[in-house]
């Protein structure tokens, strides 16, 4: 499939979607999935962030189907819409989010990750939080992931 840097990755709320990001061409790519056969249809691009605008990075899907993704080189979260327009974006005191993933008794906890990795003096006063791990509340609650265990 010729991938550049593979993260994050999910699947809609009916389990017909798979999500997959593709960091270094900026896509967020959107597969047809049979869930009885586990396998991956045709593909589309879901979201494609302009050069200049951060990297999609590692992404997380709530219950009604919107696609949370943290923006590296961003300062932000950006969540989309089923189908792929933006909803919001949700500014982080850090340039370099990771990953996000759903938590808490409910679910409506969005865990952020961060990093530090190769930011200078200057990108640090700006971000001293940067390698945090930040806790967003949020009124939709994430979908509960399978545990997986080998036999």
């Amino acid at each position: 499939m010729g991938f550049v840097c593979s993260n994050g990755l999910g699947w809609s709320p009916d389990d017909r979607t798979m999500y997959f990001t593709d960091s270094m061409v900026r896509t967020i790519w959107a597969y047809e999935f049979d869930l009885k056969l586990g396998e991956l249809g045709k593909r589309r691009i879901f979201a494609c962030l302009p050069e200049h605008d951060g990297v999609p990075d590692g992404l997380a899907v709530d219950a009604q189907g919107f696609v949370w993704s943290a923006i590296w080189d961003g300062w932000r979260l950006m969540r989309f819409a089923p189908g792929g327009t933006v909803d919001r974006e949700v500014r982080v005191p850090v340039q370099r989010p990771t990953s996000c993933a759903f938590g808490g008794s409910s679910l409506t906890t969005l865990y952020v990750t961060s990093a530090r990795l190769d930011l200078g003096k200057s990108a640090l006063q700006r971000g001293p939080l940067a390698g945090a791990l930040f806790a967003l509340e949020c009124d939709t609650p994430g979908i509960a992931q399978t545990p997986f265990a080998a036999s």
